[in-house]
């Protein structure tokens, strides 16, 4: 019998842990501070990004790596619906960010990359032959071996979405022009153009396109919506009115649910609608991973929609 399921996604991302620390104020430089809450929950783009693509309903398998003793992040995930099997169990510290968070609402964050950056080339050439020509790979960049694995996926005939989230100088040097869809925001879209942060969406496009000419583009602003651009095409997603808490994993949220509904065969305009309605759901609760929203929750808000910008879209609502 056939398979006549989409095509997989494969998402090669970080699993990172993030311990929270709640403080009156940010540490001082030679400061000793006592933290009032403390919490670890799932974190990394990698694993936001996977955990917002099984959410929504779509097939997508993770290839990470966590130490032994963590393995209660890749059982969350598991749970969630994402496919685990290629979430390697090892010696080497998890990925880990340790963040405050101040009474203001500002946070600083330190971020090491441990289990994240140790997959060989080796290992990642193997689970590239795993994959089926056609499937996609996500990628972003808080991983290692971006560059092998552009290339592996290329010879191996997988289609690439790319999310260059940390940016970073090594980013403009990778072959960019193989990914099939990049994910960007202004400041990462201003990076890889040369201009300022401040552009217009337009101009930040038209130097996009100019870059990447074959490659879709989907341009995140925030407050002022979201572009798509493909084969001398765009479209404008407006912003969704709602009053936001926390936009910390807004962005993957978006990606996830973009992805799923491509893959489910819906048209970039439905696409977009969906991933907007998910983030604005997303930021109007506190965290990551948990704040992610399930596809029910997505298809009420899409029902329901805001009736004004002073009435946010909450998940509760008829």
């Amino acid at each position: 019998m056939s398979d006549n399921r989409p095509p997989l996604l494969h998402n090669y991302g970080s699993i990172n842990l993030d311990h929270v620390y709640r403080v009156p104020h940010l540490v001082a430089p030679g400061e000793t501070l006592a933290s009032r809450d403390y919490r670890v929950g799932l974190g990394g783009k990698g694993a936001n990004q996977s955990l917002a693509m099984a959410r929504a309903g779509g097939r997508v398998r993770h290839w990470g790596r966590l130490n032994h003793r963590d393995a209660w992040a890749r059982d969350t995930l598991a749970e969630a619906g994402v496919d685990v099997g290629r979430v390697t169990l090892v010696e080497a510290p998890s990925g880990h960010a340790i963040i405050q968070v101040d009474d203001a609402g500002e946070n600083a964050i330190i971020l090491y990359p441990g289990a994240n950056h140790a997959t060989p080339r080796e290992a990642l050439a193997e689970l590239v032959t795993e994959a089926t020509p056609g499937d996609w790979l996500l990628l972003q960049n808080e991983c290692s071996g971006l560059e092998t694995l552009l290339s592996l996926a290329a010879e191996r005939g997988l289609r690439v979405a790319f999310n260059p989230a940390p940016m970073d100088a090594a980013v403009a040097s990778l072959p960019l022009a193989r990914c099939a869809l990049l994910f960007v925001n202004r400041p990462e879209a201003a990076r890889l153009t040369g201009l300022a942060p401040e552009a217009e969406a337009a101009a930040l496009l038209d130097a996009l396109a100019a870059r990447l000419p074959q490659t879709e583009l989907v341009l995140t602003l925030g407050g002022e919506g979201a572009w798509h651009q493909h084969a001398g095409e765009r479209r404008h997603q407006p912003a969704l009115p709602v009053a936001a808490v926390d936009t910390t994993a807004a962005g993957d949220t978006f990606i996830g649910y973009y992805l799923a509904a491509c893959q489910a065969g819906l048209p970039v305009e439905a696409c977009l609608r969906r991933a907007a309605t998910a983030a604005a759901l997303g930021v109007q609760r506190q965290g990551a991973a948990e704040s992610i929203p399930t596809l029910d929750e997505v298809e009420r808000a899409l029902t329901q929609g805001p009736a004004a910008p002073e009435a946010p879209i909450t998940p509760e609502a008829p």
